[in-house]
């Protein structure tokens, strides 16, 4: 009984050091990417138009999950609104796929905080387009979707 036990789990490490030698390492943009998308939670969550600023593209298009839609001033407006305040604002996961000079970011985040002095927590599916330009990446177009309890 115990050797067939030992080999199915050598068989199975084997095999999960294959699956994981498939798996290329993330790339230097990607890593970048991802940085620059918790900068951004940390910056809006602060309220801070400035980091803000050197994350978007001045052609920003910003697709909030209530429907409307703001361009780069009217979102760095936005987040300058102290009417509401998170407490948490945080990734659940989130995949960055480059393309190049592109990339696109889908995830997931969940925020927790106050508006108005009542509680609330959102929960967002979001879609987010970067453009390298310069050897800098912005956002260029973000698009959240709020799901439903």
């Amino acid at each position: 009984m115990k050797k067939p036990l030992a080999v199915l789990l050598a068989a199975l490490a084997v095999c999960a050091a294959l699956f994981a030698q498939n798996k290329p390492a993330p790339s230097g943009d990607e890593i970048q990417i991802r940085q620059l998308e918790r900068a951004w939670n940390e910056a809006e969550a602060r309220h801070d138009p400035a980091a803000v600023t050197n994350i978007v593209a001045d052609t920003l298009v910003y697709v909030d999950f209530d429907g409307s839609v703001m361009n780069k001033a009217e979102y760095i407006q936005d987040v300058t609104k102290t009417s509401y305040q998170a407490d948490h604002l945080y990734d659940e996961g989130f995949t960055v796929t480059v393309y190049g000079g592109a990339a696109v970011v889908s995830g997931i985040y969940r925020e927790t905080g106050t508006s108005k002095g009542k509680s609330y927590t959102h929960r967002v599916r979001f879609t987010d387009t970067w453009i390298r330009q310069n050897a800098v990446w912005r956002c260029v177009a973000s698009q959240s979707t709020l799901i439903q309890k």
